[in-house]
């Protein structure tokens, strides 16, 4: 390692890996430098040499890992790859960048958390919508107390839009021997991840969880979670791949007033009087209290490279993490816990019963073999028109 760099490799340069190896080679990660890859698929590592001519390329990952070129490893395998990568990183005193989810289920993911917390080693993760202002700005209010005491979430979350097409364009897409679940594990982790930071993690939760509902797959498409908190809160997340024109409207009450975040806007309405307070200290069976309000707006920043970035701090000069590693076992908890509750038609509490998930992961992935599911599918992935177009689908869309 370098005092002013970090060497990186990058293991799998798929959609996701080439599309953060473009960050870095147009020069918006300048503390970092490209010096290996690894990919089983030849293809993927000729396209990233040439976009990046000086790299060493490994169809091995443990190779790489062994190559004694990298001081860190970002991770954009398939999602069961994860935490095994982590470890063998963490092994070496490598240190870790992975892409989310953390993993598929909790127990592999608390096996890599502890072997981080040995290795001393850094460990991020790309959670990289929380950088957005809104987002941050809504946690440090409610983080401060200036909202009062949390009442209810809401999010409604279904502008993420996939057609059949999708689905299809990769064997592995869609499966729960591909990717170990649907629109929770695939495309909602950070939606997940910024309810649990920005209002808290619910100790049990009921949800339903449509299989293929509006696609021919064998994973959700379309799900609803009702979460219970401690103190009497409530969560209501909603999100689905098969709804077009989507949501995205984050809804957040509490004793003295009401978040509402839509549109790329953030609206802080202010009680004059807590509602606790209010209720029963006023004569009137109707009274609408006084309020004020302020409108909070940002450009949405990209922030894949913001994280890159951190991450690269976090190496040279011990910056905090923007995400810690670790912190993808929460988001984790909620899907798993999910997943559990619609395969039961029950509760679930928080942390999940890790035995039971997977059993039930383990049945599901055995049926599916021997399902149609993988019918009618080609097994090389479409590219997408251009990096931008792949990268701006995990920004935040309102």
């Amino acid at each position: 390692m370098h005092m002013d760099h970090i060497r990186l490799g990058i293991a799998g340069v798929g959609n996701m890996g080439y599309g953060h190896l473009t960050y870095i080679v147009k020069g918006q990660c300048n503390r970092i430098r490209v010096t290996a890859v690894s990919d089983p698929d030849i293809n993927k590592l000729k396209r990233a040499a040439k976009l990046c001519p000086n790299i060493k390329t490994y169809e091995d990952t443990h190779m790489m890992l062994d190559s004694g070129l990298i001081d860190a490893v970002l991770i954009a395998t398939p999602h069961y790859k994860h935490p095994d990568i982590a470890k063998e990183c963490f092994k070496r005193g490598l240190h870790v960048l992975t892409e989310k989810p953390a993993g598929v289920y909790t127990r592999q993911v608390r096996e890599m958390n502890d072997a981080a917390i040995s290795s001393g080693s850094i460990f991020a993760i790309m959670f990289n919508q929380r950088t957005n202002p809104l987002f941050v700005k809504a946690r440090d209010i409610i983080k401060s107390g200036e909202l009062g005491e949390p009442k209810r979430l809401t999010w409604i979350i279904t502008n993420w839009y996939r057609t059949q097409a999708y689905y299809d364009s990769g064997i592995w897409r869609g499966t729960w021997n591909g990717e170990g679940g649907g629109v929770l594990l695939n495309q909602a982790p950070h939606n997940l991840d910024l309810w649990q930071w920005i209002f808290g993690m619910p100790k049990r939760l009921k949800a339903f969880c449509s299989i293929g509902k509006y696609h021919r797959i064998g994973v959700e498409d379309d799900v609803t979670i009702f979460g219970e908190y401690d103190n009497g809160a409530t969560a209501t997340f909603i999100t689905s791949t098969g709804e077009t024109p989507g949501t995205n409207r984050l809804e957040i009450s509490a004793d003295k007033g009401k978040l509402v975040l839509e549109g790329g806007i953030l609206k802080w309405t202010k009680l004059k009087i807590p509602e606790r307070e209010l209720c029963f200290t006023c004569k009137s069976g109707f009274w609408e209290p006084e309020t004020e309000y302020e409108l909070f707006s940002s450009p949405e920043p990209d922030g894949h490279p913001i994280i890159l970035n951190n991450f690269a701090d976090a190496i040279l000069d011990g910056t905090p993490l923007i995400a810690r590693g670790e912190e993808g076992l929460n988001s984790l908890y909620i899907s798993n816990a999910a997943y559990i509750s619609s395969w039961t038609d029950d509760w679930s509490d928080i942390p999940v019963n890790e035995e039971v998930f997977e059993q039930y992961l383990e049945k599901s992935r055995i049926s599916e073999k021997i399902s149609d599911v993988y019918k009618n599918r080609i097994t090389s992935v479409k590219e997408p028109e251009s990096v931008e177009e792949l990268l701006q689908r995990w920004q935040v869309k309102w």
